[in-house]
């Protein structure tokens, strides 16, 4: 049997910060080039320790998180699973999946000059691209998404946060900086008890950065797949 290390899951994000189109184009590459893999932010091998991830067979279930490395400090409060912890060692209380109708994150935005909803004839299904900036809700990583809602007098747009290769080969209108207003999601688990006006700390789960958010749950609704909330008053960290 074979000492090599089988090559690592990729996340199947296509986000293309990488480099390349897809994940599938990377993991071809990695055949040659494996020191490519530390491209990848979600498996950046400063986070991740490889030898877990192939040990877990490259697993994806919530159940049986990979290993992080370094280990965060020792969980207090009675926090006991790692999987309740971001990529920095910070706890959190649940995952926030996107809603089944939706390709991807339901976010409510206002751009930082609304006018441009109108400027730009900002229209139901067009693709966007823009950077959250501000002081909720700031984040490094340019975002990609098509249209749900616009609200024209206001600005306020509603759209599904998605990867980049849609924008890429279609085109799309460019925000520039916006703020984030609110999440919509499903939380299939939580680690503690859900209640409206609470604030809890939860994390994306497509984030690319695996960052813990924090948000006040303004609207909750108990379904078959999970409870169905809105978060507002959102920050990173």
């Amino acid at each position: 049997m074979s000492d090599t290390l089988a090559p690592p899951t990729l996340p199947g994000l296509d986000c293309g910060v990488c480099g390349y189109r897809t994940c599938h184009d990377l993991s071809q590459a990695l055949d040659t080039r494996p020191d490519l893999l530390k491209r990848c932010l979600p498996l950046s091998s400063a986070r991740l320790d490889r030898e877990a991830l192939v040990a877990c067979g490259g697993c994806k279930s919530p159940s049986a998180p990979v290993a992080v490395g370094p280990l965060p400090p020792e969980p207090a409060c009675g926090e006991t699973d790692p999987l309740w912890r971001d990529s920095l060692g910070r706890p959190f209380d649940f995952f926030l999946e996107h809603l089944p109708e939706d390709p991807g994150p339901r976010e409510v935005i206002l751009p930082h000059n609304p006018l441009l909803t109108r400027e730009l004839e900002i229209q139901v299904g067009d693709l966007l691209i823009g950077r959250p900036l501000g002081m909720s809700c700031g984040c490094p990583i340019t975002h990609c998404g098509v249209v749900r809602e616009v609200d024209r007098r206001t600005g306020v747009i509603v759209w599904c946060v998605t990867g980049p290769l849609g924008a890429r080969e279609k085109g799309f209108k460019d925000l520039g900086y916006y703020i984030a207003e609110a999440y919509e999601g499903l939380i299939p688990e939580a680690r503690v008890p859900l209640a409206i006006g609470m604030r809890y700390f939860f994390q994306p789960r497509l984030c690319m950065l695996q960052w813990r958010h924090s948000g006040l749950i303004n609207y909750l609704n108990k379904t078959p797949e999970g409870v169905r909330v809105r978060l507002e008053g959102l920050w990173i960290g």
